[in-house]
């Protein structure tokens, strides 16, 4: 998915609105995914590179005709959750502590603090992991 073309429907009040009006029905997994790359995207620690690639991915969750309307109950946000999945995994590397930290922050806010429990967010904390496993070996390797 080439997520440069959704940068343009990228603002911060686009994204507090869609998150404030959309956060139980796009659940736990969309919601975490959009504040990590969210709030990488404000920190100066994430390469600009990175943040082109948040940009069509946050615009793209903000547009709401986009492949599949999230309008539609549970399927709706399907494909936001594919786009934000894809760029954490291009971006993990600049997922740090303290993005964590705020993102979850947050989470709580819209969802309450049983939502820290959940598998989503576990699976989510997981697969970064794994990406800035691999990244550090390819970058041992000498691949990119």
């Amino acid at each position: 998915m080439d997520s440069s073309k959704y940068q343009k429907y990228f603002s911060t009040d686009g994204f507090w609105l869609k998150l404030k009006k959309g956060a139980k029905k796009a659940g736990s997994k969309v919601i975490y995914s959009g504040l990590l790359l969210f709030y990488a995207v404000e920190s100066p620690k994430t390469p600009l590179r990175a943040k082109v690639q948040i940009y069509g991915a946050l615009g793209y969750l903000i547009l709401p005709l986009d492949l599949l309307p999230d309008l539609l109950p549970i399927v709706g946000y399907v494909d936001d959750l594919s786009a934000l999945g894809l760029a954490l995994a291009s971006v993990a590397r600049s997922i740090d502590d303290d993005v964590k930290r705020k993102a979850k922050n947050k989470l709580r806010d819209f969802l309450g603090d049983d939502v820290m429990n959940s598998k989503d967010i576990i699976d989510i904390d997981g697969q970064l992991v794994e990406q800035k496993e691999k990244e550090s070996e390819s970058d041992e390797h000498g691949v990119k």
